[in-house]
């Protein structure tokens, strides 16, 4: 398993569609080794092809040994349309250079929109920072899913120009594009709604007043963005979506730094346990399947 996620690792494996296949084949094979078998991949038994019927399920492996044609017929066919909302703001493109947490958040959506196509349900991407920037169709297809690999790729590729996040802007403006229920998948650092809670609770509440499942991934660089862990001599803090600039020494501003951030984390996961949200803290420097692979165990013990 891939030890560390940064840009180089991923220009490493070429791109972030291969390294995604890699990674959610090894995610299947860890499901089934587990006692929670599939992410509705497995199948009940094969039933006699009837003339007529679509060859989309026919076992051909089977025929090849019997000469017979037979169709699997699965334990649990989703028809499943997810929607991923990924958060393109500068400051997801922290720390500068290796990009860790939109490396994490584009390689985990690719991954998770790979896994979920692969059982046949539909995907869709949307990308914001100041205002949704773009959103695709919701579909099934390989072209589609390998269309949304290219636009991961892109946003990594290509930082955007300084803007500041307007979350809650966006997610209501989903929720009422979205006319049929989903799964709604957003990968967030949360950075810019510290000053107005109230607004983005009400957008979080606003998807699951439409009906949506919700999966909230909240991605940060736990050693230096909530602990505020520097060298101890006077630096230049820099906040990247609006410009300002700050020079002081870490321990001058920690203790409040790390209360605030604290405090925006205790409510979220207090909110998002409220509004029956899934809520996954993130740190982009842990291994991606560690973060994952567990959040995948527990929705198949939930089926």
């Amino acid at each position: 398993m891939i030890q560390e996620i940064s840009f180089d690792t991923i220009r490493q494996y070429g791109n972030i569609e291969l390294l995604a296949k890699q990674m959610v084949e090894g995610f299947i094979t860890g499901l089934h080794k587990s006692p929670y078998h599939g992410f509705s991949v497995e199948f009940a038994e094969h039933n006699l092809y009837n003339p007529g019927e679509s060859t989309r399920h026919i076992d051909w492996k089977v025929y090849a040994r019997t000469d017979k044609l037979f169709t699997k017929r699965y334990e649990e066919e989703t028809n499943l349309r997810a929607m991923i909302i990924l958060d393109r703001s500068p400051s997801m493109y922290y720390p500068d250079k290796t990009y860790d947490k939109m490396a994490f958040s584009t390689l985990a959506a690719a991954s998770l929109g790979y896994m979920l196509q692969k059982q046949r349900d539909a995907v869709g991407l949307c990308t914001f920072s100041d205002d949704i920037e773009e959103i695709t169709p919701v579909k099934s297809t390989k072209t589609h899913i390998h269309q949304i690999f290219v636009k991961l790729q892109q946003m990594l590729e290509k930082p955007p120009t300084q803007k500041e996040t307007h979350i809650a802007k966006v997610l209501h403006q989903v929720a009422e594009t979205i006319h049929k229920r989903s799964l709604v998948i957003i990968f967030s650092d949360m950075m810019g709604q510290m000053g107005n809670r109230d607004e983005m609770f009400a957008a979080l509440q606003h998807l699951k007043h439409n009906n949506h499942e919700v999966l909230l991934f909240h991605v940060a660089d736990h050693t230096t963005e909530l602990q505020l862990e520097f060298p101890e001599r006077p630096m230049v803090f820099v906040d990247v979506e609006t410009g300002q600039k700050e020079k002081l020494r870490p321990s001058q501003i920690r203790e409040k730094y790390k209360n605030t951030i604290q405090e925006l984390y205790h409510d979220l996961n207090v909110k998002c346990g409220q509004y029956k949200i899934d809520y996954v803290e993130v740190d982009s420097k842990k291994d991606i399947d560690q973060v994952i692979l567990p959040y995948l165990i527990k929705r198949t013990r939930m089926r």
